[in-house]
């Protein structure tokens, strides 16, 4: 099939690229001047040159593609609508890429015993309702617009990038910190948990989306969980920096800003689901803290 994936220079788009072009797959990716077109064209992905607000480019990639996949942002509306309007009435797949921060609490390092089911309705933190919304328009494109809409709600995704140059969001920015002052945080009492995956694993859950998975699926991606002071405590022994220390909230916010801190690194994120299982998913790497301990660089 010809695919149109955005965000084939990031971290989730980039993976999920290169492992449709392994299926046999051909791939036209969304990037956003020259340089990022070359390094993507050095892992076999065909270069889109534009941006998520090219309404135009975004409709005529999407008509001419067997199937679509939005990995370039969870948060940009206006780009889902011309995406499935290039779709309308074909049946085409349509996976779009959002993030289990739609649960996220406010605990600040505080544990919840709460764990999120699929089918579970989510009443979301008034900075996530749009996020929400824009998974529920994709679901919706079963019925609005004719099409295959699939939603991959990720958790915290770990592990080197398998395309383009590229980062994931909580264990970088942990370990950024941490190089820069000499010492590893974790905010409050760090008892939050977050569920996670490796990225290997979610790149090869993008394909078998692609290539199977019903119409109107909604799949939480996850195959494990830790709390983020147990994260932060291997980073430390992996980086050789002695004991990782807590952090006040403000002091977090302060250092890392308010949604990575509160939401990012802050949070509970407890999510579970079966329909990955469904389509024959199955991860290989299920200990984020043995990926920390062994491998993180």
């Amino acid at each position: 099939m010809q695919i149109f994936l955005t965000g084939a220079n990031g971290y989730i788009g980039g993976a999920a690229a290169v492992a449709l072009i392994a299926a046999g797959h051909r791939v036209r990716g969304l990037v956003r001047d020259r340089t990022k077109a070359d390094a993507a064209a050095a892992h076999g992905i065909e270069p889109v040159i534009g941006s998520l607000d090219d309404v135009a480019l975004l409709r005529e990639e999407a008509c001419a593609a067997d199937a679509v996949v939005n990995a370039a942002s969870s948060d940009h509306r206006g780009a889902v609508e011309a995406l499935l309007a290039g779709l309308a009435g074909s049946g085409k797949a349509f996976i779009h890429s959002s993030g289990s921060s739609i649960v996220a609490d406010l605990a600040m390092g505080e544990p919840c015993d709460h764990i999120f089911h699929e089918g579970e309705p989510i009443a979301p933190v008034t900075d996530k309702a749009a996020r929400v919304a824009i998974d529920r328009l994709a679901l919706a494109a079963q019925d609005t617009h004719a099409v295959r809409s699939v939603v991959l709600c990720n958790s915290m995704i770990y592990g080197p990038a398998l395309g383009p140059p590229a980062q994931s969001v909580q264990i970088p920015a942990l370990v950024r910190q941490a190089r820069t002052s000499g010492v590893v945080r974790y905010i409050g009492r760090g008892l939050n948990r977050w569920s996670n995956v490796h990225i290997a694993d979610v790149a090869a859950l993008y394909v078998l989306a692609v290539d199977k998975a019903p119409a109107g699926t909604f799949m939480y991606v996850e195959s494990g969980e830790e709390a983020l002071g147990e994260i932060a405590r291997i980073i430390a022994a992996r980086l050789d920096l002695g004991t990782a220390q807590s952090w006040p909230a403000e002091d977090a916010i302060a250092a890392w800003g308010r949604a990575m801190a509160v939401y990012s690194l802050g949070s509970n994120s407890r999510v579970r689901g079966r329909a990955a299982a469904a389509l024959g998913w199955s991860p290989t790497r299920r200990s984020i803290v043995k990926w920390i301990a062994e491998e993180l660089v």
